[in-house]
């Protein structure tokens, strides 16, 4: 398939709102860092190494399309235009650190967009599954078959000792990063979100933004993940994942219980003031629209507001962002452009869904 087909379809499987607790976990992520014997990591390696790594990983992997029952397109990252780069890491599709190497690399992306497989980024291999809800054991299956596919034709550099061996020491042993993104504006609103990061994080995990490390909790979409990968097996991090996801997803439901028992008035008024902005504002910043997006999800999740579909709010999601904004206006926007074209792009997304609702209804 060609880039285009992965820039212009917005919504990508992992977005389907599908899987278990798919009202708070928006998405599973499973990545694996992997290295070659015989070549200079990534920070340190020469531009001859890595086309090398990058052919013979490449070629590994789209041999194996047969074998995984998953057929795959592969792009060189340089021969990706920035707007692009922007845009996949938008839909997390790619990492910014691979979208600005300077370095020969690439992505392989299968057809639904569940599974990429990064080529010299911060490691010679990254493989990554994204899978809709709450699928921790799911998607681990689908890496962990990608990596024994390769495991089989290139050498990896494993240790017996330190296990898998990684650029950044954080990664070695497992290499083995398990994620979770979930949306909690109720224990935001509660201010509850500061106090569960700190016991998190005393228990090996860590609480990042939307983007993952650096990044901010946009929309109060939260990234939990295991911070440590030596010294625990693939099954312990799982399960300590799953546990901890569940005791966060109970904490969120008992959050907007309270919420709807002690301040059910002010509470609707906050969701329906959002989707008002949302359906007719002009000029929308990337905090405000997430902001409202995160109220106007809540609200549906809870029952208060029926008009909207989800699957319009995950699209709004995801073209709100700069990147997208740009790839839909078919030109560069600066900021104040930008806030104006999403505050259209979102007021004409919503409307013509309302639009759609009130001709069937009257067709009926």
């Amino acid at each position: 398939m060609s880039i285009e087909h992965f820039l212009d379809n917005s919504i990508s499987s992992w977005m389907a709102g599908e899987g278990k607790h798919s009202d708070i976990v928006m998405s599973t992520r499973i990545r694996l860092a992997r290295n070659l014997n015989g070549y200079r990591f990534p920070l340190a390696f020469t531009e001859d190494e890595a086309h090398k790594i990058d052919q013979s990983v490449s070629a590994t992997l789209l041999d194996a399309s047969d074998e995984l029952h998953m057929q795959f397109s592969s792009f060189h990252i340089k021969d990706v235009s920035e707007l692009s780069r922007q845009v996949l890491v938008e839909k997390h599709l790619i990492s910014p650190k691979l979208a600005n190497s300077p370095m020969t690399g690439s992505v392989l992306l299968s057809n639904d967009e569940s599974v990429s497989v990064m080529v010299n980024e911060e490691d010679h291999i990254r493989i990554q599954c994204l899978f809709s809800g709450l699928q921790i054991q799911e998607a681990y299956a689908q890496a962990d078959e990608l990596d024994r596919v390769l495991d089989k034709e290139l050498p990896y550099a494993f240790d017996e000792q330190f296990g898998y061996l990684t650029s950044c020491p954080t990664n070695t042993g497992t290499g083995l990063r398990a994620s979770v993104m979930m949306h909690l504006p109720a224990l935001t609103m509660t201010k509850q979100m500061n106090r569960i990061v700190t016991i998190i994080s005393r228990l090996g995990m860590v609480v990042r933004g939307i983007y993952g490390e650096g990044s901010e909790a946009l929309g109060n979409v939260y990234q939990v993940s295991n911070q440590t990968t030596l010294g625990k097996s693939e099954e312990d991090i799982l399960a300590d994942l799953q546990s901890i996801t569940e005791q966060i997803i109970q904490k969120e439901r008992e959050a907007r219980d309270a919420l709807l028992k002690h301040s059910a008035n002010t509470l609707e008024d906050r969701l329906y003031r959002s989707l008002g902005t949302l359906s007719f504002a002009r000029i929308m910043a990337t905090d405000e629209a997430a902001r409202c997006l995160s109220d106007v999800r809540l609200g549906i999740d809870m029952g208060l507001i029926e008009d909207v579909d989800m699957s319009i709010l995950n699209e709004c999601m995801v073209f709100m962002q700069p990147g997208f904004l740009q790839k839909y206006a078919g030109t560069s926007l600066n900021t104040s452009e930008r806030d104006m074209f999403r505050a259209k792009l979102l007021r004409e997304r919503l409307q013509k869904e309302e639009k759609q609702k009130t001709k069937g209804e009257e067709s009926e």
